[in-house]
C-alpha cells in the first residue's frame, strides 16, 4: 500500500499501484513486485532536479552520497541539476539483512572538507532518521554553510523519531525494497526499477 504524499508542505511523489512483475525468474530469485518503474523515476528525478536547482538558484552545491544504496539515485540527480556542482560520498550502515541495527557504522570518509559548503546529503531510503541525523549533527559542527536532505523513498513508519527530509522522491509503505542501488545482502541493486522483495 502506498501512501499520500504530504510532508508538511515538501512535494514528494506518488507511484502508481504496484503490479506484479513478469519474466523475473533469470534476474531474481525470490518474488518480486514492481513498485516503482524505471520511468517514473527517471520522472521524478528530473522533478527534483528542478526543483534543487531552483532553491539554490547560482550558489555552488557539494552534493554527498550515501553509499552503497544512493549512488544510482545520486548520480541520475547530479545530471539533473544545473548549477556549480561538487560530488563526495562516504559510506555508513546500520543495517543487517533487513533489520536496523540502531548502530552508525562509518565505513569511509569523506575526500572534500565540509566546511563552509552548501551540502545536499542524498540517500536512498529514510525509515526513523537516525543515520541523516547523526550525519547533519556532524556536519553541522563541522562549520557547513547549509546543509540539506533528499531521500529517494520516505518509508511511512509513523512519526520520524530524528529527522524529516527536505526533498522526498517517493512514499512508500513500510516494505523491504530493493533495485536502483537498494540490496538484500548486496543482490538486486543493478535492477532498474523499484521492487518489493518477498522471500516467502
Amino acid at each position: 500500500m502506498l501512501f499520500p504524499a504530504s510532508l508538511n508542505g515538501r512535494s514528494a511523489a506518488m507511484p502508481g499501484s504496484p503490479v506484479p512483475s513478469t519474466n523475473l525468474k533469470k534476474k531474481v530469485c525470490c518474488k518480486m513486485q514492481v513498485l516503482i518503474s524505471a520511468e517514473q523515476i527517471k520522472q521524478r528525478v528530473e522533478e527534483l532536479g528542478k526543483i534543487i536547482t531552483a532553491h539554490y538558484k547560482d550558489q555552488p552545491l557539494t552534493i554527498v552520497c550515501l553509499m552503497n544504496g544512493a549512488m544510482p539515485f545520486a548520480a541520475d540527480l547530479m545530471r539533473a541539476v544545473d548549477l556549480p556542482l561538487w560530488y563526495d560520498s562516504f559510506a555508513v550502515s546500520s543495517y543487517v539483512n533487513t533489520r536496523s541495527t540502531g548502530e552508525l557504522k562509518v565505513r569511509s570518509a569523506l575526500k572534500l572538507p565540509v566546511k563552509d559548503r552548501h551540502i545536499l546529503l542524498v540517500d536512498d531510503v529514510l525509515d526513523t532518521g537516525f543515520t541523516l541525523k547523526c550525519i547533519i549533527r556532524d556536519f553541522t559542527n563541522m562549520g557547513t554553510a547549509s546543509i540539506k536532505s533528499c531521500v529517494l523513498l520516505n518509508k511511512n513508519v509513523g512519526d520520524k523519531l530524528f529527522v524529516d527530509p527536505d526533498w522526498v522522491g517517493f512514499e512508500i509503505a513500510d516494505e523491504f525494497v530493493v533495485g536502483y542501488g537498494l540490496d538484500y545482502n548486496e543482490e538486486y541493486r543493478n535492477l532498474p526499477y523499484i521492487g518489493v522483495l518477498n522471500k516467502d
